[in-house]
């Protein structure tokens, strides 16, 4: 009996009769590029079916209830044992069978491409509809590839032992391998296996149901299934079932599943369609939803916990790790927005230091007053700082402490120190970058303007040349002919420029008649381009005169031709025929328009001015560009040679510090306080004892390998700009190498942060240029200059002589008045070498006397002066750092203002005072040092000198030497106005040579290669008046040349010398020269000129003279005393105290203060001159690159200024 199937109201479609479905899933081998699952939704009809009546002849079904070893069931074969491999041929291939009415089936199989088709029973699903209708015999096949690329290669052979599916109450593993079997399964149970499952199913009214393996759930047709992939995951199969229509939805992994030869029925014949894209849509929603469901209820089960607990913030997840988005919840009843409608969270990271935040809370879908958003946590962040508002003044901050969330696994506070401070330097580089093309775009602009302005001046003043060469132009052609036809004519007569032209010219009654030979010098145009055509005649056979002619090329731009005849070439020539001073003209008949040529005249004259600035700015361009790169390299280099020139006692390694790196200091303690100690530790801190993070922790030096030296190794913070240190015998405390209370310091390069600007206030009573009387002025310019370039802040305050030079103050005006001192005093500014200078005047004519020394009321003068400037800076709201004050003149500063300013409000000021000359002013001096934070003196060797001085004595403590330096661009050979030819390294021969013969011709002295030795200085007791004369008369007898340039204060003096110039300029007047005054350009070319700089000063606080002789190649001659001794050492018997320094010996030198002192020196320079004089100035002059010379000087006077102060 037929049984007919009867079809469900839910099913969408037919079941065809004896359709025999079979589904097939291959687990097999893992792909090692991925080991996650996808998942595979299967979706059939199950149709309410009746059994048909052959139902009970089919197999019987494979029991799947865990069996001993001993018996297995029928039709399984047992598991092989571990190790073994059982080797499958010809096994690729999927066999396909057609089988005519009730037996026909049709086999739809799953299975890995290229794998060995394994079906063990127990390990696949195969689901088998019977049915009395029939499908086509062949069907389509397609591949469906649901997971992406399947592993393309098998392991042939290679039988791999597979685990069960766990959770599951009634299967267990069967290992035998089945070929060609299919485990069946009615109604009354499910199973899974490792590969197929066969589900026969008949026509009857009673629902498979799946009993054994499925884990119930309460919510309505749902079940999930928990098994096992290959490698033991736990992965979830979900099946559904609602009104008869079945949804499975299977785990599987995406290296080990592949869809293969899906016999699939055609679409026409209504057959269940698979599709790749629905399969994996139905498989992503499903996800999400059971996703969605159990965070919901992780976030609600930490909500309650936090709720219960007082808590009303929380965060998940709840362990927050950088780089990483959070989600913050806040409890809004809970908390001080509990009435408010927006919630916002503002916040920041690290301690409220790194990128602030705002963002709006949205009302979470979980249960309670709970409301929350995203947050993103950066990397570098190592805590979360937050509150929450209602975007306007409403806050729940934690009751004024504010939320914060630690990080785990990030940056420590430390590194993200160092952090910040790599970002600032970056952001520094950025900016500084961005500026420099800023300044590199606005130069552009600048040039192009200046450009178009000078353009339009060439073109204004080409017109004016024009007009000027139209006005000799029109003279000329007044004066011009075709012929003359008794004297000259042309041949032809028609011509233009360019052709070539034969003149004729009769000599017959002319001054040329009697020359042997006769020549044309000529020209055009007025003789613009001067002498352009130089022929000599020729004799014609002329017969109606003394006829001569001359071919001549005819210029292109000629409008008249201009010549004269003579007897001979240019440079030869006696007699001239010049028409009577008139000279020849000739109109050319085809020449241009006269007005297009005046216009070409004016381009051609335009273009010409053009070239010519051009080419000079092009020159000042490179010699401007020359100059900073050679004073930039001797920077860099001066600052080496100065931390070496301690290398004996402290150096690093990198001599050049830079931040962000490792760097080694190395010190000996033989020559200081430390000699002997068995330890020494190193003491380190770095921008002047001020750095955040206070002094790093002592740290005990160790031998270097070297021998002579111990060593300690730091790290350099990014934020330095000065690293400072200092040596101590113990740990804490004991005995301190300080540098005599100036400690050590290092100064910082490529730092983000740059020291702070100081504010520095100069009273002083000279400054050079403008009221120059010795070294005080040039020092109070030189080292203001040198401070401005450092980056602080300089202002100058000076009296208002009458008797100042007012030509070197730039801007020179009134600025305002002050009454003090019973008098008003007027304060005049300007700029005098790019300094600011305060000029004071007061109205009682004090400094209105002719002059700045020399007057019995000196002292009461300028200490009036003192006083009123401290007024001045009080009443002008200045709040100087630095009040710095220079000799016995400015001394009373100090005490006036301790004793009176400091409680007016110039509090915040320290006073540092320079001696120059303890000469003078010894109880001012003596005065000042008590008041003084800090003294100096000009040079190292001169405050030992003057230590044992009473005034000087009690001090001693802060009483410092530092060399004085010179101002390099004052006294510069390459950009020096004052000399013929600027020299550098490269031509520093052919500038001095050139400065020599330019000296001698200026002075009247005989042009000689011989000795030339200069003398600048104040004639004075001091710079040795009687050693002077003394070397001027040896130097002559040597046959060398001389040249003295200086005056002296006191009038017998000036008197003795004026007596010896008249002696010497009459008995040797082509070799000697004196120049008794004071001439500033003269003293530039003498030091150029000069091959000897002689210096024979009894004493010399430091000396100026010496180092500028240096500076211009010259070689200094100096007695050994102050700051002489400091900067000159003698070629024959200093070398290594020179090398000690870091230098080579660089003059000559003595001791004594006698004649034979003097002759000695003189002897052996003189003696040696042949042989060194060319060697010495081209050595002294590199000093410039490889020496500490002058400039280099100045460069370390301002570090240890700095230092000081």
């Amino acid at each position: 009996m037929a049984l007919q199937p009867q079809r469900p109201v839910c099913c969408p479609g037919t079941v065809s009769e004896n359709s025999h479905l079979r589904i097939r899933s291959v687990l097999g081998l893992f792909s090692q590029s991925s080991l996650r699952f996808q998942e595979v939704t299967r979706i059939s009809a199950t149709p309410r079916m009746l059994a048909g009546s052959g139902y009970s002849k089919r197999q019987p079904r494979r029991s799947l209830i865990p069996m001993t070893k001993a018996s297995n069931p029928r039709g399984f074969a047992p598991k092989p044992q571990a190790g073994t491999s059982i080797r499958k041929k010809d096994q690729n291939k999927v066999d396909e069978k057609e089988v005519s009415g009730s037996s026909s089936s049709s086999k739809h199989t799953i299975s890995s491409s290229g794998l060995t088709d394994r079906r063990v029973a127990g390990e696949a699903q195969t689901a088998e509809v019977a049915s009395s209708s029939r499908i086509p015999s062949t069907v389509g096949k397609r591949r469906l590839d649901v997971l992406g690329e399947t592993e393309q290669k098998a392991l042939a052979g290679d039988e791999i032992d597979q685990q069960n599916f766990a959770h599951m109450p009634s299967d267990d593993t069967c290992d035998a391998e089945t070929d060609g079997q299919i485990a069946e399964i009615g109604n009354e149970g499910d199973g899974i296996g490792l590969i197929s499952q066969h589900v026969a199913v008949d026509h009857s009214d009673k629902e498979i149901g799946r009993e054994a393996m499925t884990e119930q759930f309460n919510e309505a047709g749902k079940e999930m299934v928990y098994v096992k992939d290959q490698i033991g995951r736990n992965t979830i199969a979900e099946s559904m079932v609602i009104a008869g229509e079945k949804e499975t939805k299977v785990a599987v992994s995406e290296s080990n599943l592949g869809i293969i030869d899906v016999d699939e029925p055609p679409e026409d014949q209504n057959g269940i369609a698979y599709t790749t894209t629905a399969i994996q849509e139905s498989l992503v929603k499903l996800k999400a939803d059971m996703d969605a469901r159990t965070h919901k209820q992780l976030l609600e089960n930490l909500a309650d916990q936090n709720f219960s607990r007082g808590n009303k913030v929380f965060v998940v997840p709840q362990i927050v790790n950088p780089d990483q988005v959070i989600k913050v919840f806040l409890n809004r009843s809970s908390s001080a927005l509990a009435n408010e409608a927006d919630v916002l969270i503002k916040g920041a990271y690290n301690g409220w230091r790194w990128k602030f935040f705002t963002e709006k809370l949205q009302k979470a879908d979980i249960k309670g007053d709970w409301w929350s958003c995203q947050i993103y946590v950066p990397k570098e962040a190592y805590r979360v700082d937050y509150v929450f508002f209602n975007g306007a003044n409403t806050y729940e901050n934690n009751n004024s402490e504010d939320f914060f969330l630690l990080v785990e696994g990030g940056m420590d506070e430390v590194a993200f120190e160092d952090f910040l401070l790599e970002e600032e330097h970056k952001k520094l580089k950025k900016l500084a970058a961005e500026q420099a093309e800023k300044e590199r775009q606005a130069e552009e602009q600048r040039r192009k303007e200046a450009e178009k302005v000078a353009s339009e001046a060439d073109r204004a003043q080409a017109k004016v040349e024009v007009e000027k060469k139209k006005r000799g132009f029109n003279h000329v052609m007044k004066l011009a002919s075709n012929s003359a036809h008794h004297i000259w004519h042309i041949e032809p007569s028609l011509f233009k420029g360019g052709d070539r032209v034969r003149l004729y010219y009769n000599r017959s009654c002319r001054p040329l008649s009697h020359a042997a030979e006769i020549w044309i010098h000529g020209g055009f145009n007025n003789w613009d381009e001067g002498l352009s055509i130089i022929e000599k005649l020729s004799h014609s056979e002329k017969r109606d005169g003394d006829w001569w002619f001359a071919d001549v090329a005819v210029p292109g731009r000629a409008l008249v031709l201009d010549w004269v005849f003579a007897d001979g070439p240019p440079g030869k020539a006696i007699v001239y025929d010049n028409n009577n001073l008139q000279d020849f003209h000739a109109t050319v008949p085809k020449s241009i328009p006269v007005e297009v040529s005046w216009v070409e005249e004016e381009n051609q004259i335009y273009r010409k001015f053009q070239e010519d600035r051009r080419s000079k700015e092009e020159a000042i361009r490179k010699k401007t560009e020359k100059t900073v790169r050679m004073k930039a390299e001797t920077k860099e280099r001066t600052m080496k040679l100065f931390l070496l020139s301690q290398k004996h006692i402290v150096y690093s390694e990198p001599i050049v510090v830079r931040a962000g790196r490792m760097v080694t200091v190395f010190y000996n303690p033989y020559h200081t306080v430390l000699n002997g100690k068995p330890e020494v530790w190193f003491k380190c801190s770095f921008n002047r004892w001020n750095h955040r993070k206070g002094p790093l922790p002592p740290q005990k030096m160790v031998p270097a390998e070297n021998g002579s030296h111990l060593k300690a190794t730091v790290k350099v913070p990014m934020d330095a700009y000065m690293m400072d240190f200092v040596f101590s015998e113990r740990e804490n405390g004991g005995i301190y190498d300080n540098r005599n209370g100036m400690d050590y310091h290092i100064p910082v390069t490529g730092g983000i942060a740059k020291e702070p600007p100081m504010h520095i206030v100069h009273i002083a009573v000279e400054m050079a240029p403008i009221a120059k009387v010795g070294g005080l002025g040039d020092v109070v310019t030189s080292l203001s200059r040198a401070v401005q370039d450092l980056g602080h802040t300089v202002d100058v305050v000076l009296p208002k002589y009458d008797c100042m030079n007012l030509s070197n103050v730039k801007d020179l005006h009134h600025r305002n008045s002050f009454a003090w001192g019973e008098t008003e005093i007027s304060v005049w500014f300007g700029k005098v070498e790019g300094l600011p200078v305060y000029f004071l005047e007061p109205k009682n004519g004090m400094f209105s006397v002719g002059c700045i020394y020399g007057r019995s009321d000196d002292g009461h003068r300028f200490g009036f002066f003192c006083h009123a400037a401290l007024e001045f800076l009080l009443q002008s709201g200045f709040r100087p750092d630095i009040l710095h004050c220079h000799d016995w003149s400015s001394a009373p500063v100090a005490w006036l203002f301790k004793e009176h300013y400091i409680y007016y409000g110039l509090s915040n000021a320290r006073v540092i005072f320079t001696i120059h000359n303890l000469e003078f002013g010894v109880h001012n001096i003596g005065r000042a040092m008590t008041y003084a934070d800090k003294a100096t003196t000009v040079s190292q060797t001169y405050s030992r000198e003057v230590a044992g001085n009473t005034a000087i004595s009690p001090h001693l403590h802060k009483f410092h030497g530092i060399v004085n330096g010179i101002d390099p661009d004052i006294w510069d050979p390459y950009n020096d106005q004052f000399i013929p030819v600027p020299y550098t390294p490269e031509n520093v021969v052919e500038g001095k040579k050139a400065a020599k013969e330019a000296l001698q011709q200026r002075l009247g002295l005989k042009t000689s290669d011989h000795p030339l030795v200069g003398i600048i200085t104040r004639l004075t007791v001091q710079k040795g008046i009687h050693l002077i004369k003394h070397a001027v008369w040896r130097t002559l007898e040597h046959n060398g040349q001389v040249v003295l340039l200086g005056s002296a204060p006191d009038s017998r003096i000036q008197n003795d010398f004026a007596n010896l110039a008249s002696e010497l300029h009459s008995s040797h007047g082509d070799r000697v020269r004196f120049c008794l005054t004071y001439n500033e350009p003269l003293s530039h070319l003498i030091y150029a000129g000069a091959d000897f700089i002689l210096v024979p000063s009894l004493f010399e606080p430091c000396g100026l003279t010496q180092l500028i002789a240096m500076r211009y190649g010259s070689i200094p001659v100096v007695r050994r005393t102050g700051g002489l001794y400091d900067t000159v050492f003698d070629v024959d018997t200093e070398r290594e105290r020179a090398q000690a320094q870091g230098l080579e010996p660089n003059g000559f030198s003595f001791d004594g203060a006698d004649s034979a002192d003097v002759d000695d020196v003189l002897n052996r320079h003189v003696t040696q001159i042949l042989f060194i004089l060319f060697f010495f100035q081209l050595i002294l002059f590199l000093k410039w690159n490889f020496e500490m010379s002058d400039e280099e000087v100045l460069i370390c006077k301002c570090f240890d200024y700095i230092c000081l102060i």
